[in-house]
């Protein structure tokens, strides 16, 4: 999720502050959020603020599917006698071919940003720009090369650590915009996806899905026994907290958020989670 997406993406007018947001079905929300956030092809009929409400809401799932694929990679090539490290590479690469890469264009983009150390105006000017500068290769690198790090790992303990691991890491990348899209995230910018979806999202709902998401995951861990159950848990509750501690910076060199914003956010958070279960 990025600025730079070429999907229409202009907030309602006059969706400021205290302003009602219209209700939108579910439907209209899932493909808000696989039209938002993957690449399939499905029929986008909303694209205000209520099925942005919505589509944010249904991230998480969005997640799982995005997961499901990229374990299904990792487990073909594992089949096909792949070693540990050439299905890990599987892995990581078919969450950034279903999202165009625009994830990890976002961190990129975010990290110059940020390392720019310019003022906000500057600031978003720079992260708005084609090009990839110093600060967002490095981060790039080192994202990819943990990710790939960790699920090899995994792997290598075995294929359902691996797996259970990408599909945690899929929908704690996911749950970070559902948290970030709540009530009081202001936009950085007037225009873009990020002043669409900011501040969509009731706090308590945004909540009520971190809840069930973290039991889910536990739950998704528990065949592996107790302590997989509460180490699952733990490592999107470690997901969440990077997020929302680049989410704040971002708050407060930036103003706020964008689509290149959630876009980092969403890297940081399937990183984290990564990481954490791999130090497991």
């Amino acid at each position: 999720m990025t600025d730079t997406d070429p999907t229409p993406t202009s907030p309602d007018p006059g969706a400021g502050p205290g302003t009602t947001i219209a209700s939108a079905s579910p439907a209209d929300g899932l493909r808000f959020a696989f039209g938002t956030l993957t690449v399939f092809r499905v029929r986008v009929r909303r694209w205000d603020r209520g099925a942005a409400r919505g589509g944010m809401v249904w991230a998480p799932l969005v997640g799982a599917v995005v997961g499901g694929c990229a374990v299904a990679a990792g487990g073909l090539v594992l089949g096909l006698g792949g070693g540990p490290l050439l299905a890990a590479v599987a892995t990581v690469a078919v969450p950034a071919a279903l999202t165009r890469g625009l994830h990890l264009d976002g961190l990129a983009d975010t990290a110059d940003g940020l390392g720019s150390g310019r003022p906000a105006a500057d600031a978003l000017r720079i992260m708005k720009q084609s090009d990839i500068g110093p600060f967002g290769v490095i981060t790039l690198l080192l994202v990819l090369l943990a990710q790939t790090a960790a699920i090899s790992q995994l792997y290598a303990v075995g294929w359902a650590c691996g797996a259970l691991a990408a599909l945690v890491a899929g929908v704690a990348a996911r749950l970070a915009l559902t948290l970030a899209a709540r009530t009081g995230v202001p936009a950085a910018r007037p225009d873009g996806l990020g002043a669409t979806v900011a501040g969509a999202v009731p706090a308590g709902a945004a909540i009520a899905v971190g809840a069930v998401v973290v039991a889910a995951c536990a739950a998704a861990g528990s065949p592996l026994g107790a302590y997989a159950a509460a180490h699952h848990a733990l490592a999107v509750l470690a997901a969440l907290a990077a997020a929302e501690l680049l989410l704040r910076r971002c708050r407060l060199r930036l103003g706020g958020v964008t689509g290149d914003v959630f876009g980092a956010l969403s890297e940081t958070a399937a990183t984290t989670a990564l990481i954490v279960l791999a130090l497991g």
